[in-house]
């Protein structure tokens, strides 16, 4: 950590070169003593990478920025937000502090924060960062979480863990057992140290696979931003033995919805199957991965149009945590109907269909966008239909 990056007129120059070519930037002579251009560059990208994401430090003066790939790795305000309503208590270790996002709000809610960072220059940063939002709640640990947690003699109300999903050679990982830390094999420790474990993993991480390797699997949150699943977070609680709730938010600019069921509840619906009637219906993204496909039919009272379509349909328009069209026309697919559209620009998706949306973009010559949704699926007589609709 370069401190004459906080100077004044560096941070002056860093927050009126938000948007310059830092290419051009680098070929200039030093622009400061003290500072590189590099180091200025560096700065510069990472703090416009915080501008949507995270708000409260991009627009908060002398934040020291890391490197781009920990902004990229750090979770976003409102994911970061949503984890802070799930816990309770006076103390919690976030065993993988990282740029500390979590930490910080996590410390708006929590007496007495710890956040264990390895990687030293990190830690200093996060430090700093957290006197400037005036933090005194938050104890700084440069150091392995886990050394930390085995070392100490007290037991926390929370501990939680964002495993880095990257391995030695910087390729991406997905299993749990190639994250580090391998939380499988120190579920001891945690439990040793805390009754309530709060997990954040990959949002492709089969959940059925993480049941199978976890303990004491109180609840699966699954969020989703923008209808983007985001975040995987599971709740563990030493000695639960009860049934596992699943619990899936997705929050966009108009609304946050959320769909919450048992995993029992999914396993005894019973959906209706019906042909498209008025309106047709796109779970959000959050719900797709919770994997509740009958559940969400019989809640709402839809139809469901085939067993693997995962689309839904009724005669009177519902309030549904997801996508809704009007249907203006159900087409059986084939080239002679795509001739009779006569779209040259629509919106496509496919579900339970056998060609992809750029073979069907490229057959039919097929521009994307306009006011025109075309999902070409397959009915429940097993008959591949297309279904025109508005939004």
């Amino acid at each position: 950590m370069n401190k004459n990056l906080l100077n004044p007129e560096i941070q002056e120059f860093i927050s009126k070169n938000t948007d310059t070519d830092v290419v051009s930037l680098l070929l200039k002579k030093p622009f400061f003593v003290g500072a590189s251009n590099k180091e200025l560059a560096q700065q510069i990208v990472s703090r416009k990478k915080t501008k949507t994401k995270l708000p409260t430090w991009y627009n908060t003066p002398n934040i020291y920025f890391p490197d781009k790939l920990h902004i990229e790795q750090a979770s976003s305000e409102i994911t970061a937000k949503y984890k802070a309503t799930l816990v309770s208590g006076n103390s919690l270790v976030d065993v993988t502090g990282g740029f500390g996002v979590d930490t910080y709000f996590f410390s708006l809610k929590i007496d007495n924060v710890q956040h264990c960072e390895t990687n030293r220059n990190l830690s200093e940063i996060v430090a700093h960062n957290f006197k400037v939002f005036g933090r005194k709640n938050i104890s700084i640990i440069p150091g392995d979480g886990l050394v930390f947690l085995e070392k100490s003699q007290f037991g926390f109300d929370w501990v939680y863990l964002d495993p880095s999903r990257r391995n030695d050679q910087k390729g991406k990982v997905f299993f749990l057992k190639d994250c580090f830390p391998n939380v499988i094999e120190h579920l001891d420790l945690l439990f040793k140290k805390s009754n309530n474990v709060m997990l954040k993993t990959s949002p492709i991480l089969d959940m059925s696979v993480g049941m199978n390797e976890l303990r004491f699997v109180k609840e699966i949150h699954i969020v989703a931003l923008k209808n983007e699943v985001k975040e995987l977070l599971w709740i563990l609680q030493a000695g639960f033995d009860g049934e596992t709730t699943i619990k899936t938010v997705n929050f966009d600019q108009q609304k946050t919805d959320t769909f919450n069921f048992a995993l029992q509840e999914e396993k005894k619906a019973v959906p209706n199957f019906s042909a498209p009637q008025n309106y047709l219906y796109e779970p959000n993204s959050a719900i797709l991965k919770s994997g509740a496909f009958s559940l969400i039919a019989e809640r709402y009272a839809l139809g469901k149009i085939h067993k693997h379509s995962q689309l839904y349909t009724s005669k009177e328009l519902k309030d549904f945590p997801g996508r809704a069209f009007r249907i203006e026309k159900v087409w059986p697919f084939s080239k002679k109907t795509m001739k009779a559209l006569k779209l040259k620009k629509a919106n496509i998706t496919v579900r339970n269909f056998p060609h992809s949306v750029d073979a069907i973009r490229k057959r039919f010559n097929i521009l994307s966008g306009g006011a025109d949704y075309l999902f070409f699926t397959t009915h429940h007589n097993s008959e591949k239909i297309i279904i025109h609709c508005k939004k």
